[in-house]
């Protein structure tokens, strides 16, 4: 075992800083997600919270720089420092897992397949608040349709409000935030979503499940989860 710890689970890393609040949302909840009663039964966490790294929608949507080798370098430190597994707390981030995936040699956990599993058999419609870069590559339509759920996803200016929801967060101003992710939340249900899968990394800071009239699936939860689960050494 690379890293180890004293209860003998995996030592999970957070391939982090993008933005570096979600980073510590996602260190949170795998925290709340340990089946521990005292310091030393929880697992081990290192992480690499690395703001440098180039944003990940503006070079899908062409207008910046390529993430792919900051992120690699910071994957493999991450590796280095001990981790047996890495989670990366940021959605858009996975249109590039390949290409992380293949630089290390431990799993990288997948968010959108993590959420397709948890929601398979349960739900047959739902919507989707995430950046457009995440909407651009279809990644939570390709996890979501090979479990046969269908997707809802805001349009134009609907989805222009979204992206100053997700800066707005990211900069500070959570008010402004939540105000926009209750109303685009409020227009999918009205769509027909079933649940809405808070799929940028920064909207669970400001929804949460019991916000909307349908489920709000939190994804960084989700991810969370996973990684203790994967950890604690359970079939993943």
């Amino acid at each position: 075992m690379a890293g180890g710890n004293t209860t003998g689970g995996k030592t999970i890393g957070i391939l982090g800083g993008m933005g570096p609040e979600a980073t510590a949302d996602l260190f949170l909840k795998i925290i709340k997600a340990t089946p521990a009663e005292k310091d030393q039964e929880h697992l081990r966490v290192v992480i690499d919270s690395n703001p440098a790294i180039p944003d990940r929608t503006a070079f899908i949507l062409g207008k910046g720089e390529d993430p792919t080798p900051v992120m690699v370098k910071t994957a493999k430190n991450v590796e280095s420092l001990g981790a047996d597994l890495i989670a990366i707390p940021c959605n858009t981030a996975h249109y590039f897992h390949d290409a992380i995936q293949g630089a290390v040699k431990v799993p990288v956990l997948h968010i959108m397949r993590e959420v397709a599993r948890l929601l398979k058999g349960h739900v047959e419609r739902v919507g989707i608040l995430a950046s457009t870069g995440t909407l651009k590559t279809e990644l939570y339509e390709r996890a979501l349709g090979e479990s046969g759920i269908s997707v809802i996803v805001p349009r134009g200016d609907d989805q222009d409000e979204v992206m100053d929801a997700i800066y707005s967060v990211k900069g500070g101003n959570l008010e402004r935030g939540r105000e926009i992710a209750l109303r685009q939340g409020a227009r999918l249900v009205e769509a027909g979503a079933q649940a809405v899968i808070a799929g940028c990394t920064e909207i669970p800071l400001v929804l949460s499940d019991g916000d909307l009239e349908t489920p709000v699936v939190d994804a960084t939860k989700v991810l969370a989860e996973a990684c203790v689960r994967l950890a604690v050494g359970e079939c993943v």
